[in-house]
């Protein structure tokens, strides 16, 4: 397997050669165990970010992240059905961690998916890692709205032709 950094796609995988939209074909694939991990973060105001961590991620509706984690999990396994050409897979498993950064004020989800399956799972931990930060704003809107979601992205992933590490 060769290892890849950032190089960019010359086709997209989801149009066909008359230019229409496609689910990609995967039967010839062959399969292999694959995983993907992703990331995101929550930024709070400040006097917001040392409340909830001073109530060690306690709000009036639960735990900010075990709420989180249980969401997360669920968005990875109901990816095919948020993204329209996503194949439906089997997951071996999705695990999501949560760290505090007091310099940003942030909390930090990162998602890991795995599967063994002829297609990779990059989509289901970046949309794992996605509704666990939206669950993070959930559990926190009531004490702010100046709450950003960003920096979500795909960290790496193994499996398949290549693998990818940001």
């Amino acid at each position: 397997m060769t290892q890849q950094t950032h190089t960019p796609t010359a086709t997209l995988t989801h149009v066909d050669s008359n230019g229409e939209i496609s689910m990609v074909d995967v039967s010839t694939k062959a399969i292999t165990q694959r995983t993907a991990t992703a990331t995101g973060k929550v930024i709070f105001p400040p006097e917001i970010y040392q409340a909830i961590k001073q109530a060690d991620g306690m709000t009036k509706k639960g735990s900010i992240t075990q709420t989180a984690h249980i969401a997360g999990i669920m968005g990875a396994k109901r990816t095919s059905d948020l993204i329209p050409l996503c194949h439906q897979l089997p997951l071996d498993g999705v695990k999501l961690s949560f760290d505090y950064d007091d310099k940003k004020h942030a909390i930090i989800a990162i998602a890991t998916a795995k599967v063994t399956h002829k297609t990779g799972v990059e989509m289901e931990a970046l949309t794992a890692v996605s509704v666990a930060c939206l669950t993070i704003y959930d559990m926190t809107k009531a004490m702010s709205h100046d709450i950003i979601i960003g920096d979500i992205c795909l960290l790496n992933k193994t499996g398949g032709k290549s693998d990818y590490v940001k």
